[in-house]
């Protein structure tokens, strides 16, 4: 397996607002979203099903070509960070990144997943494209700021990608509650099928996102700081 992956949203996943649910059900979340956690908490209370229909964080569909480190062979992904806004009018942030890999000569595809921690592990993931039939993925390896995932799948799968409106991925969460993800797929086909970036495009796209997050990570900053400064009766 490649050892590509996509970059931009490996230090952005925040994701815990809707692993726990949107709103109220936010505040149930465990501190900190336990990448790694297989069970529901000790006590827990069953949550209804949660659905988020992603935004693209990305303009458009990123494709990068290189070599597999591994079978020296040539494999290209096209790569999207999606995301969800806190609130109407907000910008969608970082939550989920989906790849598709093509080892050039390969039948095989692999669809790769960044998820948010704090899912359960085990059941895996469920994905599928349009109104087609689902497909099952497992969970391979977790960071503390996301998991990856993935699923190996036929070219007449990616086929349909492309021609195909939307992903609905499923995963479960600490709570047992199963979380369900809208992802638009409109311009995958073309971006799948065109040109690789330019490598110095893409690391210029990197800076302007890595500003971007540390924008946006200085205003929250800001905002807690001045939460707590503030006189006890005005909290």
């Amino acid at each position: 397996m490649s050892n590509l992956f996509p970059r931009s949203a490996a230090v952005a996943l925040a994701g815990a607002f809707l692993l726990a649910g949107v709103s109220a059900q936010a505040q149930q979340a465990p501190a900190g979203g336990g990448a790694s956690a297989q069970q529901p908490a000790a006590g827990a209370q069953p949550q209804g099903p949660i659905t988020a229909t992603l935004q693209a964080v990305q303009p458009d569909w990123t494709k990068v070509c290189g070599s597999d480190p591994s079978t020296k062979k040539e494999i290209c992904y096209t790569t999207r960070d999606f995301g969800a806004a806190a609130k109407e009018g907000d910008a969608p942030q970082p939550l989920l990144a989906l790849a598709i890999y093509d080892p050039k000569s390969d039948d095989t595809k692999i669809i790769r997943l960044l998820l948010p921690p704090g899912l359960m592990l085990k059941p895996g993931f469920r994905f599928a494209v349009d109104k087609g039939a689902m497909e099952a993925g497992a969970f391979e390896i977790c960071f503390p700021n996301g998991c990856f995932a993935e699923a190996k799948v036929k070219k007449a799968l990616v086929d349909t990608m492309k021609k195909a409106e939307k992903m609905t991925v499923i995963v479960k969460n600490q709570a047992n509650a199963e979380v369900t993800f809208y992802l638009p797929l409109t311009n995958f086909g073309k971006a799948f099928d065109g040109p690789a970036i330019d490598p110095k495009v893409l690391e210029e796209q990197q800076k302007k996102l890595q500003e971007e997050l540390q924008k946006r990570a200085e205003e929250e900053r800001k905002k807690l700081e001045a939460k707590s400064a503030a006189p006890e009766g005005k909290k």
